[in-house]
C-alpha cells in the first residue's frame, strides 16, 4: 500500500529553495515556494495588523518565500512593512486585480499560493496554484470566494494550513 504518496512533504528543499510539496489526490502534487498575501482587508484591519499575524508569518518563513501586495488604502504599510520585517510591493491605482495576477505569472504561479479577500484579489486567487479566501471584518468579495480553491473563516486559519498541510488536501481530494 502506497499511502506516502497522499501525504505532504514540507520542509523539503528544492534546489536550495524552500518548499512545501503536496500531493493531492485527483489534483497532483503541488510544489509551493512562495505564499503571496493581500494586506488590507486580509492581514490588517482598517490599516492595523492583525494579532498573531506576525508570529504566524515567521514560522513559515523556513518553508515558504513570503511577499506582501498592497495598494496601501490605509497609508500604514510602512508600519505593517516593520512589523512583519518584510518588504511589501505596492500596486498602482487602476487595474489591481491585473497587477496582482501578474506578479504571480512572474514568480511562476505554479508554485505559488495566494491569499486575499478583495475583488482586486480575485484574479491572483485564481491565477495561483492555491488560492485561498479569507472571511474578513471588512467582508469577503463574491468573486474572490468564487477564484478560491479554499475559503477559511480568518487568516489565522488560512496561515495554520501552511503549518498542518495535510488539512489542504483533506479538503481539495477528489
Amino acid at each position: 500500500m502506497v499511502l506516502a504518496a497522499f501525504f505532504p512533504v514540507f520542509g523539503r528543499l528544492l534546489y536550495n529553495r524552500p518548499v512545501i510539496e503536496l500531493t493531492i489526490p485527483g489534483r497532483g502534487t503541488l510544489q509551493l515556494e512562495h505564499l503571496v498575501l493581500d494586506v488590507n482587508g486580509t492581514l490588517a484591519v482598517d490599516g492595523a495588523l492583525i494579532e498573531g499575524v506576525a508570529r504566524r508569518l515567521a514560522s513559515l518563513r523556513d518553508r515558504l518565500q513570503i511577499h506582501l501586495l498592497t495598494a496601501d488604502t490605509h497609508g500604514r504599510q510602512a508600519e505593517i512593512d516593520r512589523q512583519l520585517n518584510l518588504q511589501a510591493v505596492r500596486v498602482r491605482p487602476g487595474d489591481e486585480a491585473a497587477q496582482k495576477a501578474e506578479y504571480l505569472r512572474r514568480l511562476g504561479a505554479e508554485r505559488v499560493a495566494a491569499i486575499g479577500q478583495g475583488a482586486n484579489d480575485a484574479a491572483m486567487l485564481e491565477t495561483a496554484a492555491l488560492g485561498v479566501c479569507v472571511l474578513s471584518p471588512e467582508g469577503a468579495a463574491t468573486s474572490s470566494l468564487l477564484a478560491a480553491d479554499l475559503v477559511v473563516p480568518d487568516i489565522l486559519t488560512a496561515l495554520d494550513l501552511f503549518d498542518k498541510p495535510v488539512r489542504i488536501v483533506a479538503s481539495l481530494r477528489t
